[in-house]
């Protein structure tokens, strides 16, 4: 469990300890080591489970709460103290910290300060370039153009993920205007991404949880507006604040993006902790690819996150091969799909995904060995095989010197 913080919490009020024990139990960064009603008794149990992070409510009894902070900050240094109240008094704040406390919350505690203060003592425990705070794998899915298929492989991807019972996946669907996810998974939400952006400063990880649709698969989904009018209702900051309570409620995060490469699927992009740009061996396709990749390598950070996923492969004798592909792209391609057409539409007809419509299939354990590399099962991705060259192969030198 490295990628978890372990706590242990202490309150005398029991409703009070019982609210912020659901709160945390909702994350899945977090691990409930241990609790107690009893000051006196903390900093045995401490001493005895080791926890990373001591959680002490200070409204029973300040005094006593605050000798016990200082008692934590001395005799166990490794574990950073977080405190909790009511009272916004600036003295209490004050002898709080001078006390050892590393983070105070005032209550009801806001969800995003939860999740920053958590964030802020995993850097100092961890280490911020370990990552190690970040048990949630954030996975955006882009397209060179339009009908490549990255609605399926957002969908089956989730899906893939979801059925691992290791794994806790959700999917939200970016495609403003044009999004089907719901129609691929044969849903009827009852939320959407816009219900969910206008009040993310009041949810608690069980609301959140009840705001999306459970597949069958175990695939949470959250889905485009349903008003076109409404997409202006969210923001690029909504947008943020979404996906960060997300990465803290579940293991997996796939965010199907639009094809217009707007403000809100940049960020999603800057959020991601991996971009799987979808194409197909043809010119179109490639030339796309070409002039995305020299715009993302302008971009802080964001072209070491592409992953070149080529779909339908096999589709017929004129595709480009993978070899001179990757030549013009100047960049190894990470995963290929191999074509499925009559799968594919009876899944997507069907409303199914290829987990449970056709588990067998090639093109299946093709989603599978994926989504078994994004959950750490592997560590290679298969390597990339050409097909034949066609003579729009002799295009591709003009694509390659226009990229430099």
């Amino acid at each position: 469990m490295e990628n978890v913080l372990r706590l242990a919490i202490v309150d005398p009020d029991d409703r009070a300890r019982d609210a912020l024990k659901a709160t945390l139990l909702g994350m899945d960064m977090i691990w409930l080591e241990a609790e107690s009603s009893r000051y006196e008794f903390f900093t045995d149990i401490v001493a005895q489970t080791n926890p990373d992070i001591g959680l002490i409510g200070l409204d029973g009894d300040p005094d006593k709460a605050l000798n016990l902070v200082a008692e934590l900050a001395a005799s166990c240094p490794d574990c950073s103290v977080l405190v909790v109240s009511s009272s916004t008094d600036g003295n209490l704040i004050l002898r709080a910290m001078r006390a050892g406390a590393k983070e105070f919350l005032p209550q009801p505690i806001r969800l995003e300060d939860l999740l920053g203060a958590l964030e802020r003592i995993s850097d100092r425990r961890f280490g911020k370039k370990e990552g190690r705070h970040r048990g949630s794998k954030v996975i955006a899915v882009a397209g060179a153009t339009g009908g490549v298929g990255t609605t399926s492989l957002a969908v089956n991807l989730g899906c893939a993920l979801a059925r691992n019972e290791a794994n806790t996946a959700a999917l939200v669907d970016l495609d403003l205007c044009l999004g089907d996810a719901d129609v691929c998974l044969d849903t009827i939400p009852d939320y959407t991404l816009v219900d969910v952006a206008q009040n993310v400063t009041r949810l608690d990880f069980a609301l959140l949880k009840r705001s999306l649709t459970k597949h069958s698969s175990g695939l949470f989904l959250l889905p485009r507006p349903v008003q076109l009018e409404d997409i202006d209702l969210i923001t690029p900051e909504d947008l943020r604040r979404v996906i960060g309570l997300l990465k803290a409620t579940f293991s997996h995060l796939v965010l199907d993006l639009s094809k217009s490469y707007s403000r809100i699927d940049r960020v999603a992009m800057e959020m991601a902790d991996h971009v799987l740009l979808v194409t197909q061996l043809d010119l179109p396709c490639l030339r796309n690819i070409v002039r995305l990749m020299s715009s993302f390598n302008e971009m802080k950070a964001l072209a070491d996150k592409i992953k070149i996923v080529v779909n339908r492969v096999g589709l017929d004798n004129g595709q480009i091969t993978t070899k001179k592909a990757q030549e013009t792209i100047g960049k190894e391609i990470f995963w290929q799909f191999p074509n499925d057409y009559r799968t594919m539409v009876e899944v997507r007809n069907n409303g199914v995904p290829l987990v449970e419509q056709a588990p067998k299939a090639a093109v299946t354990q093709s989603y599978l060995a994926l989504a078994d590399w994004f959950s750490g099962k592997s560590t290679d991705p298969p390597a990339a095989s050409g097909g034949k060259e066609s003579v729009i192969g002799r295009f591709l030198p003009f694509l390659s010197s226009k990229r430099k």
